[in-house]
């Protein structure tokens, strides 16, 4: 009898931890949509031209079908806030997320806190890719779109050479091969980066510029370039999110509970991959946003990738943002990179969680 009672008891507590995850699931959601919203704003505000809130909602309504909205903004405004400061926070957004978005799933996949978007040589195929086409394609008309382009394939080509040779250790050395073939990768592909940047010393200013991150050219056209990736990039990683969850627990459990681990493994890791080589393509290498925003997620949110992944995109947009809003006006009229905004606020920012994440650990 006691056993009988107990069982209704069971699953009525079962039920009520349910609806309070879901609960919380809700309201850290809207705190992040929030969150994005006023660094949206923010990034759209804040410049040297005083552009007011009210002009802006106009001038936003007034490109939208339907409204019959008359912008009152002059012909120099309209230009300063539609081709220079909207286009510039809209790519912020898509590098802040894809980049925390992939470093959230490498830290699954690899079962590893501090893996990162750059494991597997994406930093360094990038490096290389961008440097050759800076050295050897100046002077040609194309050289401004060739960046992006040698950039992006040289952090694929880095990857697939990553895991090629991960995967010729063996499947039984999973995970921890990969992270060694990604390391040795990286490491060759940045000595080849460092013999070519010798060998042409004239354009290591622009190789500089390029590595440390930069949007301060950002248009509408790489908001093009990128978007595409991004929206496959996410729409896989939201897809799997609860298999990666699954994955976390090991490949023994996983394939125990019916997970093709190995297809499943790639298929992340080229959706993360796919992302973050955009991502670095358009804006160089942005340093810490793969490690910080999820840890950040976790502590608050849960360990969960159905919430961590979903929250990595929205929030690790608004942080992008943010940064670039510092890296535009710390120094104004002067601009900093951004990867060095992200990188100053964010090496602190990993020792407050690690420390944190010890105090409230088992």
């Amino acid at each position: 009898m006691a056993g009988a009672a107990e069982l209704p008891l069971t699953h009525a507590a079962a039920a009520e931890a349910r609806r309070l995850r879901v609960r919380r699931q809700w309201v850290w959601s809207l705190g992040a949509a929030l969150f994005l919203l006023a660094a949206l704003v923010t990034g759209t505000l804040v410049g040297p031209v005083d552009i007011g809130v009210g002009a802006v909602a106009r001038s936003v309504a007034a490109h939208l079908p339907f409204l019959g909205v008359k912008s009152h903004l002059s012909p120099t405004e309209d230009a300063i806030l539609w081709q220079l400061r909207i286009p510039r926070v809209v790519l912020a957004c898509l590098v802040g997320a894809m980049l925390s978005a992939a470093g959230a799933t490498y830290q699954g996949v690899f079962r590893n806190p501090l893996a990162d978007p750059y494991l597997l040589g994406v930093a360094a195929g990038a490096g290389l890719g961008a440097t050759l086409s800076i050295a050897y394609g100046k002077g040609t008309a194309a050289a401004g779109d060739l960046v992006p382009l040698a950039a992006f394939g040289g952090a694929t080509g880095a990857v697939v050479l990553a895991y090629t040779l991960g995967r010729s250790a063996g499947a039984a050395r999973g995970p921890a091969a990969l992270a060694l073939a990604g390391i040795t990768v990286a490491s060759f592909l940045t000595a080849v980066q460092t013999f070519v940047q010798q060998q042409h010393t004239d354009t290591l200013q622009a190789v500089y510029s390029w590595i440390l991150g930069r949007l301060d050219t950002a248009g509408w056209h790489d908001v093009v370039l990128l978007l595409p990736y991004a929206g496959v990039s996410a729409a896989v990683l939201l897809a799997h999110r609860r298999l990666l969850d699954v994955l976390t627990l090991g490949d023994d459990e996983a394939a125990s509970l019916g997970v093709s681990v190995g297809r499943l493994r790639v298929v992340l890791v080229a959706a993360a991959t796919l992302g973050a080589a955009g991502a670095v393509a358009v804006s160089g290498l942005i340093g810490f946003l793969g490690i910080i925003v999820p840890h950040a997620i976790r502590l608050v949110a849960g360990g969960s990738y159905r919430i961590v992944l979903p929250l990595s995109l929205v929030v690790g947009a608004g942080f992008l943002v943010f940064a670039d809003v510092l890296a535009r006006t710390v120094i104004a009229p002067a601009e900093l990179p951004i990867g060095v905004v992200t990188a100053f606020f964010g090496a602190p920012f990993f020792a407050i969680v690690l420390r944190t994440s010890r105090m409230v650990g088992p």
